[in-house]
């Protein structure tokens, strides 16, 4: 096996993102296909160094928009790795993100340096480069835990959703099913949503009201 060399003498630091969304009644994450060594046709997170006139969280954002085509989304810093072997072309220490977007309205795309881009199921995750299966785990774990206390469920979420759509996404992430009741109760005494006035019409079951979110911004709120 040819020998990997290494480029870097000093600590290089990098970003790397785990964009979630709800799509087919599921969690996914976005991965790209890697196109060298010694990780060829694997599949990683999005991310790489950051540059030394950009902040992290800029760097974050660039990759994201280069790479994914993914901008103007939720994203927030998640944690810092840095095992000395986590990367094998020197000592990088990588500052993750994690993003939520809704599963609509984005086009996905990345560079040649890739040669694929796909959302792919948090169960069926393929083999994957670096330490991404660990900073994937990390991301899903913090993902569940805000939601018990946060709103963020709004960024998985069009502007206008049922509260049967609303109540599927904690479904999916938390992977259980939660009282249809007692859900709707917390969220309507919360005042975090508000009828849109409007109906979907057209499914099998009767016309569901539409609502939205008062501030599509992150809010302190215990819901479960």
């Amino acid at each position: 096996m040819e020998k990997v060399q290494k480029h870097w003498s000093v600590t290089a630091v990098a970003t790397d993102v785990v964009i979630f969304t709800i799509q087919n009644n599921g969690l996914k994450v976005l991965l790209i296909k890697m196109n060298k060594a010694p990780y060829l046709g694997m599949w990683a997170i999005p991310g790489g160094l950051v540059k030394s006139n950009e902040s992290v969280e800029q760097a974050a954002k660039r990759h994201l928009s280069v790479k994914t085509g993914v901008h103007d989304v939720y994203l927030e810093q998640l944690y810092t790795f840095g095992d000395i072997q986590r990367d094998p072309y020197g000592r990088v220490v990588s500052v993750a993100y994690f993003a939520l977007i809704p599963n609509s309205g984005v086009t996905l795309k990345t560079t040649e340096k890739y040669t694929d881009i796909m959302w792919i199921s948090i169960k069926k995750l393929p083999r994957l480069a670096y330490d991404h299966k660990e900073i994937i785990r990390v991301a899903v774990q913090r993902l569940k835990a805000k939601l018990g206390y946060t709103t963020i469920s709004y960024s998985l979420l069009p502007k206008e959703f049922t509260l049967s759509e609303l109540q599927n996404v904690y479904e999916i992430i938390l992977g259980k099913n939660l009282d249809k009741r007692n859900f709707r109760r917390k969220i309507l005494e919360r005042g975090l949503v508000q009828t849109t006035g409007k109906v979907r019409r057209g499914e099998a079951s009767r016309p569901a009201a539409l609502f939205a979110f008062k501030k599509r911004i992150p809010q302190l709120v215990e819901l479960l």
